[in-house]
């Protein structure tokens, strides 16, 4: 009676370990893949770092930024290597932001201030090309650091820039249509859902120029030199 008692409780333990390997044979590990693709949407908000802002030869020091939702959709490819990977990606994004600050500058404290702002919806396809690292790596769950380069499109015929309360007249900026940013982040995935949260800088100045209509009279040229900043999470699926 004994033995056939310790047969059934070692049949048992033996059927439940193999039901366990088959349960976790089926679970879908996508992130052991040599090669993954994947979709993606989230938000970015954007903050332009302004270096330089000259009106009527006032140098404008303070500026503050009013932050504003954006949006984007890409694709990408994930290249695995063990514990590492690089990560392609192409991706459009629409990223809005708005700067007012005073025009009079920190010249003339007992003066009441007269405020403009510059409101911008930038569209541009993007390319980055990121190198991770896969700090969790076990069964469907995962956790990765990353970072690289991102090279930018700016679609100047879909971008909107609008001037406000400035003296001058049909005031229109050009945008330097290239550009080149850089990337960090971090992500989790829990089998193949995944989201990630990175930060990312332009490197360059976007601004080419500011002009205006030649028959405004008794102002001076414009100058405006800033560069794109934002911060962004995204959900994505990947196969």
């Amino acid at each position: 009676m004994r033995r056939k008692l310790l047969l059934i409780i070692l049949l048992a333990i033996t059927l439940s370990a193999w039901g366990k390997d088959k349960l976790y044979d089926k679970v879908d590990r996508p992130n052991h893949r040599p090669v993954n693709f994947g979709v993606k949407t989230g938000f970015n908000s954007s903050m332009f770092i302004v270096s330089e802002l000259k009106i009527q030869d006032v140098t404008i020091n303070e500026v503050q930024n009013n932050y504003k939702i954006g949006y984007f959709g890409a694709f990408f490819m994930r290249i695995n290597m063990k514990k590492h990977f690089i990560q392609p990606e192409v991706s459009y994004n629409v990223s809005k932001c708005d700067i007012s600050f005073d025009k009079l500058g920190a010249q003339h404290p007992d003066i009441e201030p007269d405020y403009a702002s510059v409101t911008s919806v930038l569209h541009s396809i993007d390319f980055p090309v990121l190198y991770g690292y896969n700090v969790v790596k076990q069964g469907p769950y995962g956790m990765s650091i990353f970072g690289g380069p991102k090279f930018r499109y700016l679609w100047g015929r879909k971008n909107e820039i609008t001037f406000k309360n400035f003296d001058q007249e049909g005031i229109r900026e050009n945008i330097h249509p290239l550009n080149a940013s850089i990337v960090v982040g971090v992500g989790v995935n829990i089998s193949r859902i995944f989201f990630d949260f990175r930060y990312e800088q332009d490197l360059f100045n976007i601004s080419k120029s500011v002009t205006y209509n030649s028959t405004t009279t008794g102002v001076s040229d414009i100058t405006f030199r800033r560069r794109d900043s934002a911060l962004s999470f995204s959900l994505g699926v990947i196969f």
